[in-house]
C-alpha cells in the first residue's frame, strides 16, 4: 500500500472541504482509530496509509452530502491521490452510497468502525467525564441497544462491520473502545490549538 501524500497535506485536503470542527474531529478520530487498528494486527508499516484513508473518508460529505462517496474521487483525483486510496476511502461506504466493497483488512475495519466512532463518541459526551477513557464495554452496549440514541449511527452497518471481520459485536465494540482511547488526547490538544488560533 503506498501513500502518494503526506498527512500533512491528507489533513490540508480534509479542511479545504470541510469547515465544520464536527467534521474535522470526525476525521481525525477515523484517523486514529485506523493507525491503532494497524498497528494492534501486524500492519504497522502501513499505519501512514490507514490513517491517510481515515482522514479523507468523509471528504465529500460536508459540502456533497447527496453525493457522499460518488463526489470523493473527484476531489481525490484532483488533488493527485492514487486510484487504490480512492478505492479505500469510498469502500467504507458500500451498501449505501457506494457500490465498492471492502475488501482489504483495513478496509474492513473502517467500513465497521466509520459509524461505530460516531456512536461511542456521542456516548462519551453523555458521560460525567466526556471521556472513553472511562467507559465499559457493558455502558456501550446498553446505548447500542437503544436505537433512539445516536439513531444517525446504523447499527446494521456496524453489525456487518463485525461479521465482515470475523469478529463478534462485543469484540468490536470494546476494540473500538481501546482505539478511539488511544487518539483521544491528541485529538483533544489540536481542538485546543485550533480554539487558540481562533481566539476562543
Amino acid at each position: 500500500m503506498t501513500v502518494n501524500l503526506s498527512r500533512q497535506e491528507a489533513l490540508e485536503l480534509l479542511k479545504k472541504y470541510n469547515k465544520e470542527p464536527f467534521h474535522i474531529q470526525h476525521g481525525l478520530t477515523v484517523e486514529g482509530v485506523m493507525r491503532y487498528f494497524a498497528r494492534e494486527n501486524g500492519y504497522g508499516e502501513d499505519e501512514e496509509y490507514w490513517g491517510i484513508v481515515g482522514l479523507l473518508h468523509d471528504i465529500d460529505f460536508e459540502l456533497y452530502p447527496e453525493q457522499h462517496c460518488s463526489k470523493a474521487p473527484e476531489l481525490l483525483r484532483e488533488a493527485g491521490v492514487s486510484e487504490e486510496t480512492i478505492y479505500s476511502v469510498c469502500s467504507h461506504g458500500y451498501g449505501l452510497c457506494s457500490d465498492l466493497e471492502p475488501k482489504h483488512p483495513m478496509e474492513k475495519i473502517l467500513f465497521a468502525c466509520d459509524e461505530l466512532t460516531g456512536l461511542i463518541g456521542a456516548a462519551a459526551r453523555m458521560r460525567p467525564s466526556k471521556s472513553v477513557m472511562d467507559m465499559e464495554l457493558s455502558s456501550l452496549k446498553k446505548k447500542f441497544k437503544d436505537k433512539r440514541f445516536a439513531a444517525g449511527c446504523s447499527r446494521e452497518v456496524i453489525k456487518e462491520g463485525a461479521e465482515r471481520l470475523g469478529w463478534t459485536l462485543d469484540e468490536l465494540l470494546e476494540k473500538t473502545i481501546l482505539a478511539m482511547r488511544s487518539c483521544e488526547e491528541s485529538i483533544l490538544s489540536y481542538e485546543e490549538s485550533v480554539d487558540r488560533e481562533m481566539g476562543l
